[in-house]
């Protein structure tokens, strides 16, 4: 059985080779990378690496040929060829190539998800479906990372800013979803779908267990859309990216990522970390 793991030089790849290479023999663990180069300075030596682009769907079919179960990393919007032209392209070279099963990084609950994130993961699955390869839905719910520079903030200055007034989010640390997807590969049988989260909090809640890891007291500071787009703009970000965080505090709001589930405790054979634990070993 060979075992493909794409963008394995990421945060989320890395752990995910890590923990496959646990599971299985490293000598099945295929690396797909964009920049081999980069990839024989950071993977351990005598890992098998192959070129796999996104953008480059030849390159794909090459580099697929053998490999029995993928784990299909998202690729991060941004400039050059669209999200989805990508993830088309690696569903192609997946089909193309026989791979059995597919095991992709998704959004929450994307059948019903009206967030501006969600419809390049939708997309993906569709294709998915359409290709016939077996998989599974790995529908990650927010990442604890994502809050990084407002946690260091917070703690330095014991307020936490934020306009998704009660909406709830099932956070927990980006390494759980990676370890998890790395278990996916190796189960029988497992689900078409997971969704994958920590029990889903409110902010307040979150500033609760931060105020837990730190030792320090950290009081919620509630404002509008509005209000809170300002101070950010004042703390010298863009308009871009003070509208990305913005949006995100709406789909939380709106409930997009209040999705409970046991999904991930249950694949982590119930050795889910506590939030205030995530959030002390994220301080540290």
């Amino acid at each position: 059985m060979k075992y493909g793991i794409t963008a394995t030089t990421g945060h989320f790849g890395q752990t995910a080779f890590a923990e496959l290479a646990k599971l299985v023999p490293s000598s099945d663990i295929v690396a797909l990378v964009r920049n081999v180069d980069k990839a024989k300075q950071m993977l351990p030596a005598g890992t098998e690496i192959r070129p796999a682009d996104y953008t480059q769907l030849d390159q794909l079919n090459d580099s697929f040929k053998g490999i029995d179960k993928l784990l299909f990393v998202s690729s991060q919007p941004g400039p050059g060829m669209p999200r989805s032209e990508q993830h088309h392209n690696v569903v192609e070279a997946a089909k193309q190539a026989g791979v059995q099963f597919i095991a992709y990084t998704s959004f929450p609950d994307a059948d019903h998800a009206k967030s501006f994130l969600a419809e390049d993961h939708k997309k993906t699955e569709q294709w998915i479906k359409e290709s016939g390869i077996k998989h599974s839905f790995m529908r990650n719910n927010w990442y604890l990372q994502n809050e990084l520079s407002t946690i260091k903030l917070a703690v330095q200055t014991g307020n936490f800013p934020y306009s998704a007034e009660d909406g709830k989010a099932g956070w927990t640390r980006e390494e759980n979803y990676a370890k998890a997807g790395a278990k996916v590969l190796t189960l029988d049988n497992p689900k078409d779908v997971y969704e994958f989260g920590g029990k889903p909090v409110s902010y307040p809640e979150l500033i609760e267990e931060l105020t837990a890891a730190s030792g320090q007291e950290i009081s919620p500071v509630p404002l509008t859309d509005a209000d809170y787009r300002d101070q950010l703009l004042k703390g010298g970000l863009d308009e871009q990216t003070a509208g990305f965080i913005i949006g995100v505090q709406d789909l939380i709001k709106d409930g997009e990522l209040d999705v409970p589930s046991n999904d991930l405790n249950d694949v982590l054979d119930g050795k889910l970390e506590a939030l205030s634990e995530g959030m002390a070993k994220l301080l540290k």
